[in-house]
């Protein structure tokens, strides 16, 4: 069966598995001597550990346990402490979940860094750091991430001051020589700028790069030029009617009905509320479409990044995107902030006629084959495109695990992780499909893994379709009955995450009684991805890095959020 899982590798000793799923109990006494509490969260249980025995719970959990993916680390206040929870799955099977919070007092936020066990807590601590304003200690780089070094304040935390100015200093006599910790008496090292306006750089990224010789020898990502506060206007909105519009704006490539799928599911497992099966099928079909639409532009931009040139990829890439976009329109109304999705369901049903619609659906999939075939002939078949993709931006298996690399970035180091199987929602587990692998891990395997992925997608949209054609008049539910206010009891907690085209797309939200969320803390795909870069770096040339970055698919606006 195609979307059976493939038997886990025995890293672990499968603490607290049983055939029921999670024995919590177990799981505490294997750290009991850290925990001094327990919560129920919506999705898993939560224990309370000390703040200086962060490391040594979560080294447990992963080494004896088999929690080898800190897919989000969410930080917050409250008005009587600070707290950092750190969200643990398993790549082997996501819906094995557990939460470890680590509360602090007001007067002194201090907690023990989990860098040293997961590579992605890094940025995840840097960011709670720069927004919260907890202070990791153990941390290797603790400094602002998204915002300029010289902010005042952090703009989540309760006592924030809005109306402050802030002064952000040119240093226009700093010589960016002097962080390269390299430089010296015989060095022959280079800094060198790359971004943040750079067409190569997907956005407004900027890359800190010192070469030795023409090799890269050292490389850091400096983000944060397109933060929006993503989150703070999140946390001011209602749940049901002003959030829901907002996710497109997250990937605003065509990404934007998988962003709407990701609050959903929180929001929909927060507040009980059922989809129904005829809604769940258009929601299904609608995201296929739009990871085919994000599929494409990710191919088409990366020619260009590989071949530096308007080439007939980036041209015949737009032009099937094109039509998957006329697709979406008629079924939206939109060609890029979609807003089909509802709390309970969708907004519409297929715009009539339907036969006319499917029909064109069906013209695009009966093409696709063709489609895809000069792809290929253009982009895998290329020698030129071979030399410049095989064998650079090594991501080996265990390094993209460690980083919380998701997607098609995981996927192509042999990693078979992918939520619409794993950890199933909308309508995936009743259809017919495969998740795509390949384990070159290189720039090569994850241009496969995403052409792969396309037909794929064809394969779930066709069977969407048939249901859709045979679905009986009478029985076409695409809302359930939702409150119009929704206002979840307090202290409700969730997270829960979709695949997006991207990778892992989550949501953490924190209800306070009222009818907006008290936290909001978006798991970027692309931010994990990012954090890869200096791994798959190191040692290349920079049209090498160039080609890496390119692969990783990434945008700037779901990255800094």
């Amino acid at each position: 069966m195609s979307l059976e899982k493939p038997e886990p590798s025995a890293t672990a000793d499968e603490v607290g598995v049983t055939d029921d799923g999670l024995d919590y109990d177990a799981l505490e006494a294997l750290v009991a001597e850290h925990v001094v509490d327990r919560e129920s969260h919506v999705n898993a249980e939560a224990f309370v550990v000390y703040p200086d025995a962060v490391q040594a719970t979560l080294s447990t959990l992963k080494e004896e346990a088999g929690f080898d993916h800190c897919s989000c680390v969410t930080a917050q206040e409250y008005e009587d402490r600070f707290e950092s929870i750190y969200h643990l799955k398993k790549f082997d099977d996501p819906t094995q979940q557990l939460s470890i919070v680590v509360p602090t007092t007001k007067d002194d936020p201090v907690s023990e860094s989990a860098e040293p066990v997961f590579r992605t807590a890094d940025w995840h601590e840097r960011e709670a750091y720069d927004l919260v304003g907890i202070d990791y200690t153990d941390h290797p780089d603790l400094r602002r991430i998204l915002l300029p070094e010289t902010w005042q304040g952090h703009p989540l935390g309760k006592d924030y001051n809005q109306n402050q100015p802030q002064i952000v200093p040119l240093r226009e006599h700093a010589n960016p020589l002097e962080q390269d910790h390299r430089a010296g008496e015989d060095s022959d090292t280079m800094f060198v700028n790359i971004g943040p306006h750079h067409p190569a750089t997907h956005g407004v990224l900027h890359v800190k790069t010192v070469l030795d010789g023409e090799q890269i020898a050292d490389l850091e990502p400096d983000i944060g030029y397109l933060h929006r506060c993503e989150e703070q206007m999140c946390q001011g909105s209602t749940y049901r009617h002003q959030i829901m519009p907002y996710p497109d704006r997250w990937d605003y490539t065509p990404g934007g009905i998988l962003n709407e799928w990701a609050y959903a599911r929180a929001a929909e497992s927060m507040a009980d509320i059922d989809v129904p099966e005829y809604a769940q099928v258009l929601r299904t079909m609608s995201a296929e479409l739009t990871r085919i639409c994000a599929h494409l532009l990710a191919l088409g931009t990366f020619g260009l990044d590989v071949y530096g040139d308007f080439t007939a990829i980036f041209m015949y890439a737009v032009r099937d995107r094109e039509i998957v976009q006329n697709i979406l329109e008629d079924l939206t109304g939109q060609r890029l902030m979609f807003n089909y999705f509802r709390l309970g369901g969708v907004s519409w049903d297929v715009p009539e006629p339907r036969e006319e619609f499917f029909e064109n659906i069906r013209d695009f999939l009966d093409g696709l084959p063709h489609r895809l075939e000069e792809y290929h002939d253009l982009v895998t078949g290329n020698e030129i495109f071979q030399m410049r993709c095989v064998d650079t931006g090594v991501l080996p298996p265990e390094v993209a695990k460690n980083y919380g690399a998701t997607g098609p970035v995981a996927r192509g180091s042999g990693i078979d992780y992918d939520l619409r199987r794993d950890d199933p929602y909308g309508y995936y587990d009743e259809l017919d499909w495969d998740v795509v692998t390949e384990d070159g891990c290189d720039n090569y395997s994850r241009v496969l893994v995403r052409m792969r992925e396309v037909e794929e997608s064809a394969k779930i949209i066709d069977q969407c379709v048939d249901l859709l054609e045979d679905w009986p008049e009478e029985e076409r539910e695409i809302q359930s009955n939702v409150p119009r206010t929704l206002r979840p009891d307090a202290d409700k907690e969730v997270y829960e995450a979709v695949e997006c085209a991207k990778g892992e797309l989550g949501i953490y939200m924190r209800s306070d009684g009222t009818d907006k969320p008290a936290r909001f803390k978006i798991r970027s795909p692309c931010f994990s991805n990012l954090q890869t870069l200096p791994e798959m770096s190191e040692g290349e040339y920079i049209p090498d890095m160039v080609a890496s970055l390119g692969s990783l698919d990434i945008v700037l606006g779901e990255v800094d959020r």
